[in-house]
């Protein structure tokens, strides 16, 4: 019985290291993948995790945008940014809708920020003019650059 349950324990352990989770951003302390500055704007990092589980970390949308042109897209298996009004929470970057604005400064000088619903860009959009995005047309506007 004591090898079964040595087993078992040995089995869930395995299981769990082989999870494909994002790693929780260490601000203050992680650096851009892309542009090797340290991530301490808890308003507009992002995350990419790979189908093989390995993630890698921006300071700002932009650099995950500027990085995707790098890579084959299809090896991501999840696209993260942070939620302007909620700083240091990731949410899904492709049903993120993204607003650019000159009153909204962003790490990388894009003025590039996600939020987590429409109506919340919107209103952003309202206080601070600009132009709202979905996460393919951001792609498509920094392929142009």
């Amino acid at each position: 019985m004591k090898v079964n349950t040595f087993i078992l324990i040995v089995f869930s352990l395995i299981l769990l290291a082989c999870a494909n989770n994002p790693k929780p951003i260490t601000y203050g302390s992680d650096g851009c993948h892309y542009c090797s500055m340290t991530i301490v704007d808890m308003q507009h990092a992002a995350q990419l995790m790979t189908k093989k589980g390995r993630t890698y970390t921006f300071d700002a949308s932009e650099c995950m945008i500027n990085h995707l042109r790098e890579i084959d897209k299809t090896t991501v298996a999840i696209f993260l940014v942070n939620d302007y009004n909620t700083p240091g929470a990731t949410i899904d970057a492709t049903n993120a809708t993204y607003l650019i604005s000159k009153n909204i400064p962003s790490p990388m000088g894009e003025y590039l920020s996600a939020f987590a619903t429409r109506e919340s860009a919107e209103y952003a959009l309202e206080k601070n003019d600009g132009e709202l995005f979905t996460w393919e047309e951001l792609q498509n506007r920094f392929k142009q650059k």
